[in-house]
């Protein structure tokens, strides 16, 4: 198993299984004296925990990380940058079952099928925890992108619950410059997700990504244009099963006289022949309804809707990218 590494010039390894003592990861490529901020670092394993409220899972960890190289007085030593995150609140007796029943739309036959010798306890490596090593290194590509490009905004929005729709207005912005749903909306939720719980059911949900004040030019066609990478990445997340460029399928239906003459340039999502404009880009991220149902979801810890721990996944993977391709810029030109 040899694809655990993600990006070319800023690169992470992902490590580690769900109920195995530690997950994390290795950052190769982050260059030399950039500020290690440890607030970032910690929201966005804040963001991600399970155990914070009812439509997340109940599996309480604290997810405190611990750096074991490439950081020396705050600063990046351009060498590799180790962080891992140890487990504590795994429950893996409530795995027993699955060693000979395979969870259905879970990964557990196919990996069994492709491994042969798996760690079935919380899925492995194929479950939601293993994004805590894209997080972490979400974290330090996100330092690294507020000292070239400090006027970057990477944010993922909730844009469907189900069958709820999130709308602009039903969003506010926190101090920590975070979105989230307001209270009015956010009470429509929670009675879903109880309702959710109580009968063993689950959703699936739309997020956007907005990347504002990307530069220009990112993006190394023909092979890695912005927006494969950015869809690549979105796709490698468990649960995803769409992804959205600006106007997206909508424009399959639409001439080009419809699209190409009027003034407005957010059909192109930001990126028009791979490369970014330096305009607003656009993504929108589909995930499927959680894979845990009825008894299981009654007996385990799961969560009904997953697409409120991805956000900040999202925003990882889409800061890696970033960070890859404005690595891979300065190397285009003299």
């Amino acid at each position: 198993m040899s694809a655990n590494r993600f990006g070319h010039l800023f690169q992470i390894t992902s490590f580690g299984e769900s109920h195995g003592q530690a997950l994390g990861a290795v950052i190769e490529g982050c260059p030399s004296g950039v500020t290690f901020d440890p607030a970032i670092l910690k929201s966005a394993l804040k963001r991600r925990r399970p155990g914070q409220h009812l439509v997340t899972s109940s599996r309480n960890e604290s997810d405190d990380f611990e750096i074991l190289s490439g950081v020396f007085n705050d600063k990046t030593l351009g060498t590799p940058i180790a962080v891992i995150v140890r487990n504590h609140d795994a429950k893996s007796s409530d795995y027993e079952k699955i060693k000979a029943e395979p969870r259905r739309g879970h990964a557990d036959d196919v990996w069994k099928m492709k491994f042969d010798h798996v760690d079935h306890r919380g899925g492995g490596r194929s479950s939601g925890r293993e994004t805590l090593a894209r997080v972490i290194g979400g974290a330090f590509a996100q330092m690294f992108l507020s000292d070239v490009a400090p006027e970057l905004i990477v944010h993922a929005l909730p844009r469907q619950i189900g069958e709820i729709a999130i709308v602009d207005s039903d969003l506010c912005l926190s101090d920590s410059a975070r979105f989230y749903i307001n209270e009015g909306r956010w009470n429509d939720v929670a009675t879903m997700m109880t309702k959710l719980r109580e009968e063993g059911d689950s959703v699936g949900g739309i997020a956007e990504l907005q990347i504002e004040n990307a530069p220009g030019g990112l993006g190394q066609p023909v092979f890695h244009k912005l927006k494969s990478d950015l869809a690549g990445a979105m796709m490698s997340i468990g649960a995803v099963t769409g992804v959205e460029l600006g106007g997206g399928f909508s424009l399959a239906s639409k001439h080009g006289k419809e699209v190409h003459v009027t003034s407005d340039e957010s059909v192109y999502g930001g990126i028009r022949g791979g490369i970014s404009t330096g305009e607003l880009i656009s993504l929108k991220v589909a995930f499927k309804p959680t894979s845990s149902i009825l008894d299981i979801a009654k007996r385990g810890r799961h969560d009904p809707c997953i697409l409120f721990r991805a956000l900040p996944v999202i925003e990882a993977m889409a800061h890696l990218v970033l960070a890859d391709h404005i690595l891979w810029r300065r190397l285009d030109r003299n």
